[in-house]
């Protein structure tokens, strides 16, 4: 099955840690670049999706606002 999504932002990468907590799991995806996208999820959720270390997903950010800062 696949699956489409309205979010223009999916950024395919490869989980390098994931640290399970009481409620919330924090999730790391390396992208090709080598960038990283963290990301907090319920446990619940990372279960799910089977979230484990070198696992192939997708960072999908959908966002009305984006803020910008300097120094």
């Amino acid at each position: 099955m696949q699956m489409n999504i309205s979010a223009r932002n999916a950024l395919k990468g490869k989980v390098v840690d994931v640290n399970v907590g009481a409620v919330n799991t924090e999730v790391v995806i390396e992208l090709p670049g080598g960038d990283k996208v963290v990301s907090i999820i319920s446990k619940d959720s990372a279960n799910k999706l089977g979230l484990a270390l070198g696992k192939t997903c997708y960072a999908v950010i959908k966002a009305s606002h984006v803020m910008v800062a300097v120094d």
